[in-house]
């Protein structure tokens, strides 16, 4: 399929920048899928998968959270953030969460490129601290998609979100009362004061091997039924952390099938 593929400056002043895709020949507004990047921002990985979205018959927009006033800064520029995640990518999964045994790792490396890698890892844990900008910007992004936006205006907007993106998928649902659905992928469960805001349908996909997360499911599944809020969760035993993404060594190409399928359906019956 031919995609009309754009980034797009938006919100106030235009603060904020997303990608997106929607079909190439279709003129009428699409319902919109939020696709909410990782950690790592808006990378090939995410456009790529707004990509399978637009594909699918939606508008997709990932809006880069990242971006500052329409910019990465230095430290966050793809290069950058493609040089980090590899020298991640070569480290044992439980050394991703040690800042200690990373700190070791990187001055092994010479050190222009030790030096860049840590400017790069500061800004991109750092975004930890700024969660209530990145859910100003998904709640902008959502009205934008709903309001604003030409190949979406007047539809439903759903989201879906992969780890950090996973957890604002959660938060979205519950600041964004039109909010059609949401989709958690293996995201941080939200707190009590946001579960009890939720007004839509939320659906979660984790891995058996992700125990930081999925031990949180039990809880947060508890949490929504006694709020009376609809939420369907599937883990996947054997299945890691980020096993949707087919450019880490933590894919799993079953669960990722299975968790593509059940979503695509899931934005089938709410957001038609």
């Amino acid at each position: 399929m031919e995609l009309q593929k754009e980034w797009i400056a938006y919100g106030e002043n235009n603060r904020y920048l997303g990608y997106l895709a929607k079909p190439e020949r279709v003129e009428e507004p699409l319902p919109a899928v939020l696709v909410l990047q990782e950690i790592w921002g808006v990378d090939e990985h995410i456009r790529d998968v707004a990509d399978r979205f637009a594909a699918a018959g939606y508008s997709a927009f990932a809006p880069d959270l990242l971006a500052v006033n329409g910019k990465r800064p230095e430290p966050l520029t793809d290069e950058r953030i493609a040089a980090y995640k590899s020298f991640m990518e070569s480290l044992p999964p439980g050394v991703w969460h040690d800042e200690a045994a990373r700190k070791e790792a990187m001055s092994k490396l010479p050190q222009k490129q030790s030096e860049e890698i840590s400017e790069t890892a500061g800004q991109v844990f750092g975004g930890m601290s700024r969660m209530a900008g990145y859910i100003e910007q998904v709640v902008e992004s959502a009205r934008y998609m709903r309001n604003d936006c030409t190949a979406s205006k007047g539809r439903k907007v759903g989201s879906v979100g992969y780890c950090l993106g996973g957890g604002l998928s959660a938060q979205l649902a519950g600041n964004d009362p039109l909010l059609a659905g949401a989709v958690i992928y293996y995201g941080s469960a939200p707190k009590p004061e946001v579960i009890e805001k939720i007004g839509c349908p939320v659906l979660g996909f984790y891995g058996g091997q992700d125990a930081r997360i999925t031990n949180q499911v039990p809880e947060f599944a508890a949490a929504m039924k006694s709020a009376g809020k609809r939420f369907e969760s599937h883990v996947y035993e054997g299945a890691q952390h980020a096993f949707f993404n087919d450019t880490r060594r933590s894919y799993s190409a079953a669960a990722a099938r299975d968790a593509f399928a059940r979503t695509l359906e899931f934005f089938r019956e709410h957001l038609a």
